[in-house]
């Protein structure tokens, strides 16, 4: 199992993230659907991560896809300014939410302004309409934010569209599912 289930706010800087995350973190205690305690079942870094706990099979469509067992399963909160896009097959195409033009070359190409967090928006070279990141159109789920919940070999279990919400409400913005396959 090589994938990643990661569920990122639509907005570049989302307010108070840090302690958003810590909330979630309760919240997804609370329902079991990790463990409490920070152990090594993350992919990245200091390999880190919330387990996955009984309650994950509630909010899943195919619970026996579950990464039970595995050594790599656990959730991984990133607290940083980052980029979430499917890791094999990412198209790079992106739209204008306002003239409908395809602007994912230049897009792309900002966001070496936006990585280091000189700006969060961009500006289509089309029409100029100028909106978050993340409020243009993508071809495929992606996600530009300072806050990403990395759920390691969820992808095949598949996330419940009414999790999906309810996340988004405990963050109170919409979110992004981005599915990636390592």
């Amino acid at each position: 199992m090589n994938s990643q289930s990661i569920i990122v706010p639509k907005i570049s800087t989302l307010p108070v993230h840090e302690p958003r995350a810590r909330a979630i973190v309760r919240w997804l205690v609370r329902k079991n659907i990790i463990k409490e305690e920070l152990t090594t079942c993350g992919r990245t870094g200091n390999r880190m991560g919330y387990a996955l706990a009984d309650g994950a099979r509630a909010v899943v469509l195919h619970p026996e896809a579950l990464p039970f067992g595995e050594p790599i399963n656990g959730l991984e909160i990133i607290t940083k300014r980052c980029i979430y896009t499917p890791a094999k097959g990412f198209l790079e195409e992106a739209g204008c939410a306002e003239c409908r033009k395809e602007v994912g070359e230049a897009l792309f190409e900002s966001l070496e302004e936006w990585m280091p967090g000189r700006t969060d928006n961009f500006t289509c070279p089309e029409c100029g309409h100028e909106d978050d990141i993340n409020g243009f159109l993508f071809l495929q789920e992606c996600g530009f934010s300072n806050l990403g919940f990395i759920f390691n070999n969820w992808a095949e279990a598949g996330f419940k569209q009414s999790f999906i919400d309810e996340f988004a409400d405990w963050l109170d913005q919409p979110v992004s599912w981005v599915k990636v396959e390592l």
